[in-house]
């Protein structure tokens, strides 16, 4: 549980924040919000691509029709004063935007929005499974599209479309699912994009396929391109996953996680690959200030 929360230009205790019932956020998933995490370097703390959550937060708001009234660089600093009151190192931001309004309708006469920044430490997303990799079951439900919502946004009710696919897979003994398009195209975990690797090339969905645009996964793709890898975006079918050498998931929680296992059937040698594991490496060392071409990526907390 977060001790303090940023609420609306202040610092207040997390455990005397209440929310009426009736907040339209709440009964309709009207939030906002963003996932960004800090990390422990030798020199610092370090929150990752700060300036590019912001953006994208400031962008799903322009979507949503949302007045912040925060610039990006004011809450860049707040997210910063919300790790540092926190005492925090390794931690999981969420910076989260709603209406202020509780009457019962689907357009809040109140449009003023409420915007709380809440950090908590944060370790491997999924476990173990991180390290050995994961087995993905492809759901029967298909990722939500822009002509039903738009999926560049991070928007609560968005990810319903993620939920359902999620327990969908866990109840039937996976550990994670794989949307496709609504043209049976790959599309994304429900969390996270995905690449793989065939012959030493990388390729990722792009967004033609319905995908939420990743600040990790561009990360991975510019890491990638600097170690002379060759990395594409193209319509993948689901086949394309299970020929693969290597399949992984990427994402500000799931960071680099490896995926063994697709519908029963093995990836690979059924192990985390080679390239995967490098390239989790290099994450792991660009975020936490061990690579100086990358230090433009990190804000210092301390």
């Amino acid at each position: 549980m977060p001790g303090k929360v940023w609420f609306n230009g202040s610092m207040v205790d997390y455990d005397k924040l209440h929310i009426p019932l009736l907040n339209h956020s709440l009964q309709y998933g009207s939030g906002i919000f963003e996932g960004i995490r800090s990390y422990s370097g030798d020199r610092n703390v370090f929150i990752f691509r700060l300036k590019e959550h912001m953006e994208r937060f400031q962008n799903t708001a322009k979507i949503y029709r949302m007045d912040l009234k925060y610039s990006a660089t004011e809450l860049e600093k707040a997210v910063v004063e919300t790790v540092r009151s926190n005492n925090l190192k390794d931690s999981y931001i969420r910076p989260f935007a709603f209406y202020k309004s509780d009457e019962i309708s689907l357009f809040p006469s109140n449009r003023e929005v409420n915007i709380a920044i809440a950090a908590i430490p944060f370790g491997k997303y999924f476990g173990e499974k991180a390290n050995r990799g994961v087995r993905c079951k492809t759901s029967s439900w298909e990722r939500i599209n822009s002509r039903i919502l738009p999926v560049r946004a991070k928007a609560s009710g968005n990810y319903l479309n993620s939920v359902i696919s999620g327990l969908e897979a866990i109840s039937a003994g996976y550990d994670e699912a794989i949307l496709l398009s609504g043209d049976g195209y790959v599309a994304e975990g429900p969390g996270e994009n995905i690449f793989i690797v065939s012959k030493g090339k990388l390729a990722t969905p792009g967004l033609e396929s319905s995908i939420l645009s990743g600040i990790t996964r561009d990360t991975v793709k510019t890491i990638s391109q600097d170690m002379g890898m060759e990395v594409s975006e193209r319509l993948m079918l689901r086949d394309d996953l299970y020929l693969a050498d290597e399949v992984f998931f990427c994402g500000t929680a799931a960071e680099v996680t490896p995926v063994v296992e697709i519908d029963g059937i093995k990836i690979g040698d059924g192990k985390p690959g080679e390239i995967t594991r490098k390239l989790g490496q290099k994450l792991s060392e660009a975020a936490t200030g061990k690579t100086e071409r990358y230090m433009k990526w990190l804000t210092p907390v301390y």
